[in-house]
């Protein structure tokens, strides 16, 4: 649907009330909540008459205020890489499926080997090492408060 005169000017009464974009696109029907948006920046709507949020109670404890605390990290105890039979460790030529491919040293040098241990199921590092690769994301800031959108 168009933005007819009369639509027009039930959008900016239902906008002065202090409705939600969502709220007046259910009540004209036939439009997005963006359509909304962007028709009350064009009209120029930046204003409102009162709180747009009536429904539902804000809690009085800030959001910042909440404390998070992060759970403690567990603590990673690398062994020291397997030796093999013939007295070296595992290189490129010598690694497998069933062996830790957590890279130890500089791939440049001719000491460049791997940990060579058991891995754990479904990943190609032993335990310790499969820790330090898949390590949990730090909680995301909330992004209004870093001033993004």
């Amino acid at each position: 649907m168009g933005w007819t005169d009369e639509r027009v000017e039930q959008l900016k009464s239902l906008w002065n009330e202090g409705l939600s974009a969502s709220q007046i696109a259910r009540v004209l029907g036939g439009v997005t909540r963006n359509a909304v948006i962007g028709k009350v920046h064009r009209l120029g709507l930046a204003g409102r008459a009162g709180p747009a949020r009536t429904e539902r109670p804000r809690s009085s404890i800030s959001h910042k205020s909440v404390a998070r605390v992060a759970a403690p990290e567990p603590v990673v105890v690398e062994e020291d890489p397997v030796t093999l039979d013939d007295g070296h460790f595992a290189t490129v030529l010598t690694i497998n499926d069933r062996m830790c491919r957590w890279p130890i040293g500089d791939p440049a040098e001719n000491e460049f080997h791997f940990c060579g241990r058991n891995p754990r199921s479904g990943s190609p590092y032993c335990e310790a090492h499969a820790r330090k690769a898949y390590q949990p994301q730090p909680q995301r800031r909330d992004r209004r408060a870093a001033g993004g959108h």
